[in-house]
């Protein structure tokens, strides 16, 4: 699988301590381990780890005491890869992964709401995790003026940092609406919920920097290890 758009390994552990720090998991003021055991915890290298802790350091999550240690600096309105992805493993957190189900480009369907310039939209289907635990399968219907073609190997973990590094869009705001709803049969097994079982369900539509309508996307996602989380600051 292409890694042109894949998170480089130091931003994924940035991301991770971003949303532990956003579930409480890590409180303001905690003193997080040393470097080099945090690092072997997390099990990779001093080097990844420290360009992490810089990266929360840039953002304001992290001071760093001369002779002391780092520390935790909680802070509303992060800009992270995944501000838009409301959910979070039962006790909060977890690092969102995902594999590629399928990609097409197909006709949209008379159920949707309107959105985007096409009659058509890529059609993506994906099995979510969340810190390596399948939590939620999803179905992206990106417009399909945005694009001709688009490769499942091309897309990574973070579908927003694809679209911002390969065509130049970035989702800045979304609508929700959270339900229930079956679990669709093209599920794949390792989900843990059957087709047919019923499931958390957000429906969204996403609005591109310049206002327009460009994806409208289903979830569902298993209540037992996940839930939605939308903090108001």
């Amino acid at each position: 699988m292409s890694d042109r758009y894949a998170l480089p390994l130091h931003q994924q552990i940035s991301e991770m301590l971003i949303r532990e720090i956003a579930a409480g998991r890590m409180i303001d003021g905690e003193k997080l381990a040393p470097e080099r055991e945090m690092a072997a915890n997390l099990n990779v290298a001093v080097g990844t780890l420290r360009k992490a802790l810089a990266d929360l350091h840039a953002k304001g999550l992290l001071e760093r005491v001369q002779g002391s240690g780092n520390y935790v600096r909680s802070r509303p309105d992060v800009d992270s890869i995944y501000a838009l992805f409301r959910l979070e493993l039962t006790e909060g957190g977890g690092l969102p992964t995902a594999r590629v189900l399928s990609v097409e480009r197909l006709a949209k369907t008379a159920d949707m709401p309107r959105f985007g310039t096409s009659s058509e939209a890529h059609r993506i289907r994906r099995l979510r995790s969340l810190g390596g635990r399948p939590a939620a399968v999803e179905e992206i219907w990106l417009d399909g003026d945005y694009a001709e073609t688009i490769a499942a190997e091309d897309l990574s973990d973070s579908l927003y940092l694809f679209y911002r590094q390969a065509l130049g869009i970035w989702i800045s705001r979304a609508e929700d609406r959270v339900g229930v709803d079956a679990v669709p049969p093209w599920t794949p097994a390792e989900f843990g919920l059957a087709a047919g079982a019923p499931a958390g369900f957000i429906e969204r539509i996403g609005w591109t920097q310049d206002g327009a309508s460009a994806e409208f996307s289903r979830t569902w996602f298993d209540h037992t290890k996940a839930r939605y989380v939308a903090r108001l600051r």
